[in-house]
């Protein structure tokens, strides 16, 4: 164990789930924030798959950066591997589909695994006879991911917060509340959704941030409001039943939440009781945004109805501290405990992106194939 390691990305104060040099990852135990700040050694993809399966991370896009870096770290520190570069391409491959295994909802775990199979892939299609050389082409692609994810959170709050603003009458004191945590905490540094809110502070516009506790994880209590306050960003916590309330009294510009996975009309899955929020928002004419990388939209996903929602253990109800604690409801009782739910893309405002804010044209729905295609076309020109 290790206390505030650097990853190395960046100079500033930032605080980092993910602490990486090549053939060291240290995560962050998110599990014991606010109180304890300790860092986990991650020897290999084994290590990951519990990491993530335990929440020690958590968070889309912290979820895909740690298991592909837990699985960089298992090959750097690889002694004895004899095999040829197809079967050290199968090897990862392997290896890859079992670190998806340990959060399926998050769609950026499989889509970065995908993509670092291609990569794998072409490498062994190369390669002669040397299986380093594979592998050397593995590490790469993990390290540029983490790097890239930053730098795509703060496009997402650059764009995030001059869109807000635009659509205010009075840009210059708002007010945003967030669901669960979507931080540096979530992330490989500054954030979606509160990376939104983060430039709006920088700016000089937030008047204050409103952070949900997120039952039963406390994931907006013990991470979003830790963040808030190591940030110096005005801030307020509040109970998850008293988010109606704080919209009735005028008190919300806006809300900002993030995505664990978007299908291709703009239905978004994310930590159970954001719907209720969205609902919330729309009675009181309020604008919801949702805040996610491109790696978070899953297009074969024709709607919200086709995304599997994960539950979580009972313990985390029945038990203080999101199961950790002390036995605080009736024994014998039945628990239904979904870790997500979908917001259908009609309550949604706009999706807000490392490439712009995607907006509806006359529909409920958001065309999100056409936005990612002239995306992928503006990176490509």
């Amino acid at each position: 164990m290790a206390t505030n390691p650097s990853n190395g990305l960046e100079g500033d104060n930032t605080l980092q789930s993910i602490c990486y040099h090549r053939g060291s990852l240290k995560l962050l135990d998110q599990r014991k924030l606010p109180l304890e700040t300790t860092y986990l050694d991650i020897k290999d993809a084994s290590d990951g798959w519990l990491a993530i399966r335990e929440m020690v991370v958590r968070g889309a896009p912290a979820i895909a950066i740690s298991a592909a870096l837990s699985l960089a770290v298992e090959v750097s520190n690889l002694e004895n591997f004899n095999g040829t570069p197809v079967e050290a391409a199968s090897f990862l491959a392997g290896k890859l589909d079992y670190l998806v295994s340990s959060r399926p909802t998050a769609v950026n775990l499989s889509d970065a695994a995908t993509k670092l199979k291609e990569v794998v892939s072409k490498a062994a299609a190369a390669a002669a006879s040397n299986c380093q050389s594979v592998f050397q082409a593995y590490i790469e692609a993990a390290e540029i991911m983490l790097a890239d994810d930053v730098a795509s959170n703060k496009a997402i709050g650059s764009y995030g917060a001059r869109f807000i603003q635009n659509q205010q009458k009075d840009p210059t004191k708002l007010s945003v509340l967030t669901h669960c945590n979507t931080g540096s905490l979530a992330t490989a540094g500054y954030g979606t959704a509160l990376g939104v809110i983060r430039a709006l502070h920088s700016e000089g516009v937030l008047e204050r941030a409103y952070c949900t506790e997120t039952r039963p994880f406390n994931q907006g209590s013990r991470l979003t409001a830790f963040e808030l306050v190591h940030e110096k960003i005005p801030a307020t916590l509040i109970a998850d039943s008293a988010a109606a309330a704080l919209m009735k009294d005028s008190k919300v510009s806006a809300v900002v939440v993030g995505a664990d996975r978007v299908a291709a009309n703009g239905d978004t899955a994310n930590k159970i009781g954001t719907y209720s929020l969205a609902l919330c928002a729309m009675h009181h004419n309020i604008p919801f945004y949702v805040a996610a990388p491109l790696t978070s939209f899953d297009s074969s996903l024709s709607s919200g109805k086709e995304i599997i929602i994960e539950e979580r253990s009972p313990k985390e109800m029945l038990n203080a501290r999101g199961g950790l604690g002390e036995q605080v409801a009736a024994s014998g009782i039945s628990v239904w405990n979904p870790a997500f739910d979908v917001t259908p893309a009609s309550l949604i405002s706009g999706i807000i992106t490392e490439k712009g804010v995607i907006t509806k044209t006359g529909t409920d729905d958001f065309d999100i194939k056409d936005f990612i295609n002239k995306a992928v076309g503006q990176c490509i020109a």
